[in-house]
């Protein structure tokens, strides 16, 4: 059996809570997020990193107690990502959120630690997944060939801030629509999740604004994206689910298609479309997901 088999998880919204701020980790269970990242990186002053790292045990109990999954965003330099895997990788912790990935090999590198480190803990090879995020532009250019780097990648988003200092741009949407663009078809060609958005919103009161940023980014392809105010994470769970006038129009689709097939046709008109094997495989997906979602609230 492959230790790394894996089932891709359901992340519209990640949310990001400093592992060091007690106030934070202890309402995040409540702000509807599929997903939790205790950050040890940017949000945490070097001055408190050790002190950080020592509080994740508790955070993740904490953080997960409505199901959200949990991830850990460990810090670049090597010496404090050794620190931060010997700590954090456990059997509470589903994922580390790898920055300022540069290659495949970085990416390789840091799976066999984690594999030395799951085997000395009796964790089972291939529990901790990784989501990375090329923040530079050689890592960018080296796209491709991380996000195929290793089986327990699920995940792969551009770093939008680091990117556009690093190729002296701005992170703007037009700017970083290509980069992002590309970033998600190299995600999906390795079959994992391309997560961001395609877009910018500055005004988090903006509703509408930063809902149709998140609908236009699924429509790119993304999966999800992660974000740092509460107050996104029900935007980010709508814009990344299909609408229930989605769900309806695919659940007419497949009916429609097997009637068909039954009959001995492979298309068929439905609401006016003609519907054929790439439609049907579209409505099938969206039908999937629906019902992740519902199985994910029910739990919740």
């Amino acid at each position: 059996m492959d230790p790394y088999k894996k089932d891709l998880p359901l992340w519209r919204s990640l949310l990001f809570v400093p592992a060091n701020v007690r106030a934070y980790v202890e309402k995040a269970h409540t702000r509807g997020a599929d997903g939790i990242i205790l950050d040890l990186e940017d949000s945490v002053p070097l001055a408190e990193k050790a002190n950080a790292r020592g509080m994740v045990a508790e955070a993740a109990r904490l953080v997960s107690r409505n199901g959200a999954d949990v991830l850990v965003r460990v810090n670049e330099p090597l010496e404090l990502c050794v620190r931060d895997l010997e700590t954090v990788v456990s059997p509470e912790i589903c994922a580390l959120l790898l920055p300022k990935i540069d290659s495949a090999s970085h990416v390789r590198l840091l799976a066999a630690l984690v594999d030395r480190i799951e085997a000395e803990k009796g964790m089972p090879i291939g529990h901790t997944k990784f989501s990375v995020l090329v923040e530079t532009a050689s890592a960018f250019a080296r796209v491709e060939e991380i996000a195929m780097a290793h089986p327990r990648i699920v995940a792969v988003g551009l770093g939008s801030e680091d990117f556009a200092l690093d190729t002296g741009g701005l992170p703007d949407p037009d700017v970083l629509l290509y980069p992002k663009q590309r970033v998600a078809i190299a995600a999906r060609a390795a079959g994992v999740l391309p997560m961001g958005i395609i877009g910018t919103v500055a005004d988090f009161n903006d509703e509408e604004g930063y809902r149709q940023v998140v609908r236009n980014s699924r429509r790119f392809g993304f999966a999800g994206a992660s974000c740092i105010h509460p107050k996104v994470v029900s935007m980010l769970n709508d814009g990344f689910g299909p609408t229930a006038e989605e769900v309806a129009a695919a659940k007419r689709v497949v009916e429609g298609f097997e009637t068909a097939k039954a009959q001995g046709r492979a298309s068929i008109t439905v609401d006016g479309k003609m519907i054929d094997y790439p439609i049907v495989d579209r409505a099938e997906r969206l039908l999937a997901l629906a019902a992740r979602i519902e199985a994910k609230v029910k739990r919740a």
